[in-house]
């Protein structure tokens, strides 16, 4: 968030908590006081929170130019999001690709748009477990986070193929942040 305001970036930053997002907030409008920072508020772990945060989203804005999903949890003790979800499949990967698909009438309108979504090399030891999808079965964080980051993965490029054959110029990529 820093470099893009620093760039001159119009920023649309998100927070689970408006009070901690209102502190990261003033720290970058401090050092750029230039800088032209909105916030708002989301939580990809509630689905009911990115409908309103779309929805608010766009009735503030018509345009998207760079998507950037970066929520995450990682490696925790089982526990479920507000829609039943096991959770780091849900923050992780859930919450953003239905954040993604309410956005991405916005994102393919607006020239070059660019979709990012972090991911973690974890993604080379994961598999879907189709049979036990949601880890109730059968619980280890570390093979629930492997599965939400190859889940990221899959979608990144399943989602760039069908922008591409739907004439969009709409990029999406995903990497791993580093260590």
């Amino acid at each position: 968030s820093r470099t893009l305001a620093q760039k001159g970036a119009t920023m649309v930053m998100t927070a689970r908590s408006m009070r901690k997002g209102e502190k990261a907030r003033a720290e970058i409008l401090q050092s750029f006081p230039e800088s032209r920072v909105d916030l708002m508020k989301l939580d990809v772990g509630d689905l009911s929170s990115v409908r309103e945060f779309v929805a608010a989203f766009k009735a503030r804005y018509d345009r998207l130019d760079i998507l950037l999903n970066n929520a995450g949890v990682m490696a925790i003790p089982r526990q479920e999001t507000a829609d039943g979800f096991e959770m780091q499949l849900g923050v992780n990967h859930l919450g953003h690709f239905a954040l993604t698909g309410l956005l991405l009438d916005v994102i393919t309108q607006t020239p070059g748009a660019r979709i990012h979504n972090v991911t973690s090399s974890a993604n080379f030891t994961g598999s879907i477990n189709f049979d036990d999808l949601m880890s109730e079965r059968a619980y280890s964080r570390w093979a629930a986070y492997g599965q939400s980051k190859l889940a990221n993965v899959f979608f990144t490029f399943e989602l760039q193929k069908r922008l591409t054959a739907a004439g969009y110029d709409t990029v999406v990529n995903t990497s791993h942040p580093g260590i």
